[in-house]
């Protein structure tokens, strides 16, 4: 897939863009990751204090972060293999990228920020029992991740388009995939009394519900 013309009318409309939007994108791309972690701390700060039965909440909250940690191994598997220059490197005649260009080595395919992006917004969403009301802020939050990536001239498009996809798919198998395990190992911590296991757990019975 060849997406370098798009990437040249992105980061060309970064280049022009006011001083104040390329600052934002370029804190949002090097720190935008971290909101994803207080949202998985929050989730499972939820989950732990919620009133009644809480076992398979608990596993969801552990489970989000899990599945997103597996999304960032199998891309760093796949552009390990795909070996693709970064485009601020690769494509002639675009504007100069407003980060540093990644060192050679560090391939460009797929997005492992848009990987990581992708399996958190889906996995948080999936965290929840209302999931459509946390999507609604995920969702945004890893697209913007992702646009973010072409824009400070690191990606092609394609690469952030595939981060996502694959993130977003990995963690919509991986955390139903984990929630029984979980919630069967959080159930026993929780039983056996130890101080670390009912801290993690959660005060109050882990019971299944």
């Amino acid at each position: 897939m060849d997406s370098s013309g798009l990437y040249r009318d992105i980061t060309d409309s970064a280049r022009s863009a006011p001083g104040w939007v390329q600052s934002v994108f370029e804190v949002w791309t090097e720190y935008g990751l971290l909101l994803f972690g207080l949202l998985f701390i929050a989730v499972w700060w939820r989950a732990r204090t919620q009133a009644g039965p809480r076992a398979v909440a608990l596993a969801l909250a552990v489970a989000a972060p899990l599945a997103t940690a597996l999304a960032y191994a199998a891309s760093e598997l796949v552009k390990s293999a795909v070996d693709e220059e970064r485009p601020c490197r690769a494509v002639a005649g675009a504007a100069a990228s407003l980060v540093a260009c990644p060192a050679p080595g560090d391939w460009s395919f797929p997005s492992n920020h848009s990987a990581i992006a992708g399996a958190a917004a889906v996995a948080l969403a999936l965290a929840v029992r209302r999931v459509g009301r946390l999507a609604l802020l995920t969702v945004p939050l890893a697209v913007l991740m992702a646009f973010s990536r072409v824009f400070v001239g690191v990606h092609y498009p394609h690469d952030v388009l595939a981060g996502l996809l694959l993130g977003g798919a990995l963690a919509a198998l991986a955390v139903p995939a984990l929630t029984g395990p979980i919630s069967t190992i959080t159930t026993a911590m929780r039983a056996s009394g130890g101080r670390a296991a009912v801290w993690f757990t959660g005060p109050g019975p882990a019971r299944r519900p």
